[in-house]
């Protein structure tokens, strides 16, 4: 029986051990890529170029991983090696789960176009002040890109619109003020009708600057925005989400 337990054992040999550690190893490869890649770039240790690298080889490792992993339960269904068929199982849900955010960023990529300067005013877009000479400095211009990025939104965006509200305008200046210091954005400049600040991303830091301004109406005030990254072509729908989230929940303060 001895004899017996010692062949099933060894039934296939180390080959199901040592895919299983293959996979495990490219798995924490993987992982320490794509979640270093960001860090790096942001404290400046590498350029973006190099960053997306980084991460574009993580993503190969992942699916590496997946594919060791596969080979590893093959090998261990056949000899019943069930150790590192388990192993490989919660390596295939691991690096599923590492793939799972850039694939949904790839996606959303697809889905929206390639534009980064979002307004809820297309015909006379709020204008960055405080934070011109900043942008000048960065890749992306000051100036609104004109009716071709105005279009495009219109057609992916059409939920972007002005908020109006029926409160005093300084009223609403301190709780716009609010909704963007809960934000933890940095202010740059606090007018009568405006503000300006910046809201940098928490994995890549990238920086995207946002103006708003109030106009007063008759029965009310008019409360536009504008999202813009200083870096990139396409946003992938952060500037857009970014407003819609702002201006519900300044919506909601002022209720």
């Amino acid at each position: 029986m001895a004899t017996r337990l010692t062949a099933s054992r060894s039934r296939g040999g180390r080959w199901p051990s040592v895919l299983a550690g293959l996979a495990t190893l490219l798995l924490v490869a993987a992982a320490v890529m794509m979640a270093g890649a960001g860090p790096a770039y942001r404290g400046e240790l590498i350029t973006l170029g190099e960053a997306f690298n980084i991460l574009r080889n993580g993503v190969y490792a992942a699916g590496a991983a997946v594919a060791v992993s596969v080979m590893a339960l093959l090998f261990s269904m056949f000899a019943r090696r069930f150790a590192p068929a388990l192993v490989v199982t919660l390596v295939i849900m691991g690096a599923a789960a590492l793939l799972y955010v850039p694939w949904q960023h790839w996606q959303r990529a697809q889905e929206v176009p390639a534009i980064h300067d979002i307004t809820t005013d297309m015909q006379n877009p709020p204008a960055f002040e405080a934070l011109a000479e900043a942008r000048e400095a960065a890749p992306n211009a000051v100036g609104y890109p004109g009716e071709a990025t105005a279009q495009q939104q219109r057609a992916a965006y059409p939920s972007i619109r002005p908020l109006v509200v029926n409160d005093a305008p300084q009223t609403v200046l301190s709780a716009a003020q609010a909704e963007v210091e809960e934000a933890g954005w940095q202010i740059a400049q606090i007018t009568d009708n405006q503000i300006e600040a910046t809201a940098t991303t928490r994995w890549f830091g990238f920086e995207d600057d946002v103006v708003i301004r109030l106009t007063q109406l008759e029965d009310g005030v008019q409360v536009d925005m504008r999202s813009a990254s200083r870096l990139g072509t396409s946003d992938v729908g952060t500037n857009a989400a970014r407003i819609e989230s702002f201006l519900s929940a300044l919506e909601a303060r002022l209720e």
